[in-house]
């Protein structure tokens, strides 16, 4: 029914909840947790922020660490009160009766708005029968609502984990086409795949052919599946890249077994010590694209211009 301790996630979820909103909420949640008819179900989801609010919630670190041992890649970092609150009533929801339960949950995504798909999108990964909501999820991937792609992309383990290859490289391209954050988006790495890999090289090639810059994130799902191809895209972008681009494909040739690849390196000793030294990750570059953190390519500087602003 649950893939992991979902009574034990209740109550984590019940208890940041009641940290996050008034006393007077607190108590009128608790005692809508047990709706049973689809009305009051309806009502109670819909009416959350008023009752809640929307302010950005805390969440202490040791719950924080007992949900990501619960529930390795969720995070409920940036979540708003409402969002959580919706989150922690769905997983109050009593899915004793299968058909039942499913069509409930189904009939608020039918009927939602973005913070009320927002939150239940953000609830995938904690829902009952996990392997029914596999067209739910690749549905979220085809919206074009900001907030809804992000509910579903970032620090959400349910893509990861019952989405075959075929949709899941269909987010990761919705991620790059709609330039979202790739490190934030759960198994990245560890759902890498040689078509998906294919996939990011025909549309760099795209790109390039109609002189537009490619996001240096691309290549970050290519590193495992470096044929000939891709290592004359990497070879490229070592040679003509803005040095953005040059620590991409490096990090991308680091991370590899590719023997031939990794030779590439061998003129960019500055940038592999400082990958080794993890003075320079993944994560690290969504954040110099994003900061202003300037890297010039001298291959033996690297310099960081913020404290010159």
């Amino acid at each position: 029914m649950f893939d992991y301790d979902a009574e034990r996630v209740r109550a984590v979820l019940l208890e940041i909840t009641r940290a996050n909103i008034s006393p007077d909420a607190g108590d009128w949640f608790e005692a809508n947790l047990k709706a049973k008819a689809l009305p009051a179900i309806n009502s109670t989801f819909s009416v959350m922020p008023r009752k809640t609010g929307k302010g950005v919630i805390t969440v202490q670190e040791p719950d924080f660490g007992t949900i990501s041992q619960i529930k390795p890649g969720l995070s409920l970092q940036g979540w708003s009160a409402d969002r959580l609150a919706r989150v922690c009533f769905l997983i109050h929801l009593d899915p004793s009766d299968k058909d039942t339960y499913l069509k409930t949950i189904e009939s608020l995504f039918m009927a939602a708005e973005m913070s009320e798909l927002t939150a239940l999108y953000s609830s995938l990964p904690l829902l009952a029968y996990p392997e029914d909501w596999k067209m739910r999820c690749a549905e979220g991937i085809r919206s074009n609502i900001a907030d809804v792609l992000e509910a579903v992309m970032y620090h959400n383990p349910y893509p990861a984990k019952y989405l075959d290859d075929k949709a899941w490289n269909q987010l990761v391209m919705k991620a790059v086409f709609t330039d979202k954050d790739i490190n934030q988006i759960y198994g990245i790495d560890e759902r890498a795949n040689a078509e998906l890999a294919l996939i990011l090289s025909d549309y760099a090639h795209e790109r390039w052919a109609a002189g537009r810059s490619v996001n240096p994130l691309l290549w970050r799902p290519t590193s495992k599946f470096i044929d000939a191809r891709i290592l004359n895209d990497l070879r490229k972008v070592l040679s003509e890249g803005a040095m953005e681009e040059k620590v991409a494909a490096a990090l991308a040739i680091y991370n590899s077994d590719s023997d031939e690849a990794r030779a590439l390196l061998s003129d960019y000793k500055q940038l592999v010590s400082m990958i080794e030294n993890r003075d320079l990750a993944w994560d690290r570059l969504y954040g110099v694209r994003e900061t202003g953190y300037e890297m010039r390519d001298t291959r033996s500087e690297i310099r960081d211009t913020r404290s010159e602003i």
